[in-house]
This record gives C-alpha cells, sequence and structure tokens, in this order.
C-alpha cells in the first residue's frame, strides 16, 4: 500500500486528494504506455464511487489492483522491475533505487533507499530481486 501511496502523492500535482483523467494520462504514460484522454476519462468513471469526475486514493487501488488478468499483472511487474533495476544486474541497487526515484521527482538519498530495500530484503544481500520487488509492490 505504501508504493500506491507514494505513486499517487505524485500524480496529485494539485494536491486535492483526487486524480484527475489528466493525472491518471500522466501516470500511464509515466510507465512507458499511451493513453489518450479518452481512456483515461473511461477508466476513471469505471472506478470513480463518489461520480465526482476523480479518483481518490480508494478508487486509485481499486483501478490499479482491477488491472488484468494474473499474466497482465506479472508482466506489468516486470516491466516495473525493469524500471528500477536500470543496471542490468537482475536486481534493484540503492543507486538505482534512488535514480527511479529522482525521476519521479521524489528525492531521497542513497542511505534512505538502502533502508527502503532493508524492509523487503528477505535474503539479506542489500539487493532487492524480483521476488521481494513483487513483494513489496504488493504490500
Amino acid at each position: 500500500m505504501e508504493g500506491y501511496k507514494r505513486l499517487f502523492e505524485h500524480l496529485d500535482e494539485n494536491r486535492d486528494e483526487k486524480i484527475s483523467a489528466s493525472e491518471l494520462q500522466q501516470c500511464v504514460h509515466l510507465i512507458g504506455k499511451d493513453m489518450s484522454l479518452e481512456e483515461a476519462e473511461a477508466a476513471l468513471a469505471a472506478h470513480d464511487s463518489d461520480d465526482d469526475g476523480l479518483l481518490d486514493f480508494d478508487d486509485f487501488v481499486r483501478l490499479v489492483e482491477d488491472g488484468g488478468t494474473e499474466e497482465e499483472k506479472a508482466r506489468e511487474l516486470k516491466e516495473a522491475f525493469k524500471m528500477y533495476e536500470m543496471e542490468g544486474c537482475g536486481c534493484i541497487t540503492p543507486e538505482s533505487l534512488k535514480r527511479m526515484l529522482d525521476r519521479l521527482g521524489e528525492t531521497r538519498s542513497v542511505d534512505e533507499c538502502r533502508g527502503m530495500i532493508a524492509r523487503y530484503d528477505i535474503n539479506g544481500d542489500g539487493f532487492l530481486n524480483f521476488d521481494e520487488f513483487v513483494i513489496m509492490m504488493r504490500c
């Protein structure tokens, strides 16, 4: 849930605790996909629980978790892992996590990234492998 919250806060540009169709469109663009404004509006309408034309945090989580079949979800997790990995070593390092968070507008030190990784680093090697990343994304 923490990952969802950080992403939600990053996307909520005007800090109104709601995500508009244009903010959703930007979210999809951040992960390297294309979505028209009409597609974003349709996705928003399908998950907007109070019919205000915006997604609150709970709506956003439902939208993200409704995202397709298990195969599609696994593929999307692999794509996301590759974005964070960046060094081709098969794991997320504190440095690669810092670079990705910087790109998302969330500046962290390498030491802070080490701490973030440590929470999910099951084998204690100081890095996140794909399985540990999946656990982190589902928490």
